[in-house]
């Protein structure tokens, strides 16, 4: 094969697999993930720095790819020739451009940068909603220790109202990241830190872990909830009720008492304000019924998929801190699932 057509054919290779790539980008950003629609202050002044460092980017290496591809192709060896290229050592001029020029890119990108990160750790003011999200292997925590409120995996927040995450682990280090509303940050045992944003829309954002936690890192998910202020007062005054001391429902009834007693584990790991059970391994369960998700942001909240995970939670999600005692019945399966959803 002549260099010519290895030459076409390696261009035409590059400008394929650039394609490639720039296309599965645009897939990507119309995902429920993508940070390129920001619904929150933190993330918008995130996404406004990013772009013109990313076009930056782009014009810088067309402009080296281009200078490269000139020189390769101005100064190649052609047939015949024995000669060796002019040397530049010593071209002061030279060297100093392209030393300074790096330093001037940098500069230009560093300094708005930095004053970034020092504006996202602002301290909000004393209207900011104040929650705290504790990281488990492999699901959240929320309180809300100034309206006695406890929740797991589905934080409420009220739009255009600041909101400091206090962000604790109790285990190993995770990362809080909900991609349309903040930027990320790390959530480490014994350290506690902090996140500050606004957010700007209503509607439900999908948040995930963003550290590798486990073998269920992936299925570490949580999802944030932004509602109006009378939409949010509503939802505190439901959460801080406590629950039906019996429920009507008398297979309801029946879970509840299974659920209750000590024998079957569930009250030893488990709360249900207005109850016996006051367990603090795993989820707070006092409202379960209302939430949209179970099983650590894995599956959605319907009685079918609750039969499952009380079926066997080990299948459901491997390595998770929910063993059971011994195999329930489908009879109690289903007395446990209709007093979980009564829950609300």
């Amino acid at each position: 094969m002549g260099k010519g057509r290895l030459w076409k054919r390696s261009l035409r290779a590059g400008v394929l697999t650039l394609l490639a790539v720039a296309f599965t980008g645009c897939a990507i950003g119309n995902g429920p993930q993508s940070v390129n629609r920001p619904a929150g202050d933190s993330m918008r002044k995130i996404w406004d720095l990013f772009l013109p460092i990313f076009w930056l980017s782009v014009v810088i290496f067309v402009l080296v790819t281009a200078i490269l591809l000139f020189a390769l192709w101005r100064f190649r060896q052609r047939p015949g020739e024995d000669r060796h290229p002019e040397q530049l050592h010593g071209n002061t001029r030279l060297e100093i451009a392209w030393t300074m020029a790096p330093a001037v890119i940098l500069a230009i990108i560093a300094v708005p940068t930095l004053s970034l990160i020092f504006e996202l750790d602002r301290k909000p003011g004393p209207e900011a909603l104040t929650v705290r999200a504790i990281g488990h292997q492999w699901w959240w925590e929320f309180q809300y220790p100034e309206l006695n409120v406890v929740t797991a995996n589905e934080l409420h927040l009220v739009v255009d109202r600041p909101v400091r995450i206090e962000l604790h682990s109790v285990d190993v280090i995770h990362s809080f990241w909900v991609p349309r509303l903040a930027g990320k940050r790390d959530v480490i045992p014994g350290w506690n830190n902090v996140l500050t944003f606004t957010p700007q829309e209503v509607g439900v954002f999908p948040g995930q872990c963003a550290e590798f936690c486990g073998i269920q890192h992936a299925n570490m998910k949580f999802t944030v909830v932004v509602q109006t202020q009378e939409e949010f007062d509503a939802w505190i005054r439901q959460q801080q009720q406590p629950a039906a001391e019996v429920p009507a429902d008398p297979l309801a009834a029946q879970g509840r008492e299974l659920f209750l007693t000590p024998a079957n584990a569930c009250m030893g790991c488990h709360t249900v304000a207005g109850t016996e059970a006051q367990g603090k391994v795993g989820p707070d369960l006092t409202h379960v019924g209302s939430r949209g998700i179970i099983a650590g942001g894995m599956l959605e909240n319907t009685p079918e998929n609750l039969a499952r995970w009380l079926r066997n939670p080990q299948a459901v999600k491997p390595g998770n801190k929910m063993v059971l005692p011994r195999q329930l019945t489908d009879q109690e399966i289903q007395a446990l699932v209709a007093y979980l959803t009564s829950l609300k």
